[in-house]
């Protein structure tokens, strides 16, 4: 038969069991609040980048719409900026007040009638038509003229630029230069591109062979010590170092880099003339929590995440 003292000590040891296992409940409680609470924000994250991918899409779409009415001849009102529309009292405004707030932006494209001459037009000039002197000479350069136009319709921004994730295929010093690298650099296209980009100093030939990275497709390709470099490999940059971006988890070849706020359709080819990249590079930085953007935007893939720097803080992207 058990004593007192042993029944004392049984006692307190289903107290403190008891005590535990009321612990264990409240910690298992809390645990799936914070584990429901995760799914939930996880949930709303994927369904806000889902719509700002939907209302990146319709801006596309307007815009292509907007520079194929300006190519065949229609007047026609620019869209109103954000700014514009919040000014107007309404985020949905009406017909009537886009029509107002953009009222002196009207842009009218040439009829393909007006630069024909009716006969009588010729009988008071005395001489043949435009078109007739031209004849035996030169075509116009309408197509010319209508890539003038849709790049003055086009805003400097980000957009303007075609960044895109490819892989380093295959790496290899130039053979003229100490500094420079060469690489063949898959996009998707079919065929491999030519990179030559200097990053001797900063990284091995077995660190960059086989990764993804970020790259500036439509520059216009240009010589390197002889070698014809098609895109630029984008890294975070400072006086001393240099860091290739780390593209997000999920990555793949192809993938487009996004930026919100700014929906333009990339430049086939960016024309050294119109020194767009040399007005946008200046707002491409690295964050001080290490994300890529452009003026507080991130470098961003649509459902994967942001681009980042490895450790570098507070520089730019070059």
């Amino acid at each position: 038969m058990a004593s007192e003292a042993e029944i004392q000590l049984m006692e307190d040891r289903a107290n403190r069991a008891d005590e535990i296992i009321q612990t264990l409940r409240v910690e298992l409680a809390s645990l799936q609040q914070a584990a429901v609470a995760q799914l939930v924000e996880k949930g709303s994250r994927r369904l806000r980048e889902e719509n700002e991918a939907l209302k990146r899409e319709v801006q596309d779409l307007k815009r292509s719409l907007y520079k194929w009415q300006v190519r065949n001849g229609a007047t026609l009102v620019p869209l109103p900026s954000e700014a514009e529309l919040k000014s107007s009292g309404s985020p949905g405004a009406t017909p009537a007040v886009v029509e107002q707030t953009t009222a002196d932006k009207r842009i009218t494209a040439p009829a393909p009638e007006a630069t024909q001459k009716s006969p009588g037009d010729k009988a008071k000039t005395g001489g043949v038509g435009k078109k007739e002197k031209n004849k035996g000479g030169k075509k116009e350069k309408e197509p010319r003229k209508q890539q003038q136009q849709e790049e003055e319709v086009a805003a400097v921004d980000v957009s303007r630029l075609d960044f895109r994730i490819g892989r380093m295929v295959s790496v290899k010093k130039h053979p003229d230069a100490d500094t420079l690298y060469i690489e063949e650099v898959d996009l998707g296209e079919g065929k491999h591109r030519t990179v030559v980009s200097g990053l001797v100093k900063h990284c091995t030939i077995e660190e960059m062979t086989d990764r993804l990275c970020v790259f500036m497709c439509n520059l216009k390709p240009a010589k390197m010590r002889g070698i014809l470099s098609e895109a630029m490999v984008m890294c975070a940059s400072s006086a001393e170092h240099c860091e290739i971006l780390v593209p997000p988890p999920g990555s793949e070849i192809g993938d487009a880099i996004v930026f919100d706020g700014y929906s333009g359709t990339p430049d086939a080819m960016l024309n050294p003339k119109k020194k767009v990249w040399e007005q946008v590079a200046p707002d491409l930085q690295v964050s001080n929590d290490r994300v890529a953007n452009y003026k507080g935007s991130p470098f961003s893939i649509a459902g994967k995440g942001f681009v980042m720097s490895p450790s570098l803080t507070n520089v730019q992207v070059k």
